[in-house]
């Protein structure tokens, strides 16, 4: 038997949590960007994704006006950190709600490092970087969706395999509900089926 809910009569804090415990897991962007005051801020997004694949666009989620949105909408530039487990608390850390002149970076000890195209520092022991400079942003209630078009890919060559990215090597971490994370654990792989292809055709 289901057990009902109505986002209409449900709390709204209490179907944010039924949403974020249901819709997991969800990966994480780890997203850098510079005031214009030049102060550097970095804060994890569990609300994101790919939206095209040409040209290519990533798109993050941010629940309230918090302080790296004025700053994407100011500099138009931020960039998207791959958000391994081996760091984890550094990564739990940063969405703590530091005051604006205080930078992420500085307050938990993550090293930064120039980006290649883009103003924002990459954090340097992330394997992964997407630099981004925005395309467009979408209100939505309580929340503002950036789409950031990606202008340079970094990624480390130790998780590198023949060129492509390997997921073992990348060690991606997930949030899940409620306070809770997820790592890779087992992977699997299984191939599309053709139409042509298919069973009895």
């Amino acid at each position: 038997m289901r057990v009902d809910f109505d986002p209409r009569s449900t709390a709204g804090p209490d179907f944010y949590r039924l949403l974020t415990a249901t819709v997991v897991p969800r990966p994480i962007a780890w997203v850098s960007t510079v005031s214009a005051a030049g102060v550097d801020n970095l804060a994890p997004h569990s609300f994101f994704t790919v939206a095209c694949a040409s040209p290519p666009i990533v798109q993050f989620t941010s629940v309230g006006r918090k302080d790296h949105l004025r700053n994407v909408e100011q500099t138009r530039e931020f960039v998207v950190n791959l958000a391994p487990e081996w760091l984890q608390r550094e990564i739990n850390a940063t969405a703590t709600d530091f005051p604006p002149e205080v930078s992420e970076f500085d307050a938990v000890g993550v090293r930064r490092e120039p980006s290649a195209v883009v103003t924002p520092p990459r954090v340097a022991d992330s394997p992964a970087a997407l630099e981004c400079r925005l395309h467009s942003t979408l209100c939505l209630g309580d929340s503002t969706v950036v789409f950031g078009e990606v202008v340079h890919a970094a990624v480390e060559e130790s998780v590198l395999a023949q060129g492509h990215p390997e997921i073992s090597l990348l060690r991606p971490i997930a949030r899940l509900g409620k306070d809770e994370w997820g790592t890779l654990g087992e992977v699997t792989s299984l191939r599309r089926i053709r139409y042509a292809d298919w069973p009895g055709e």
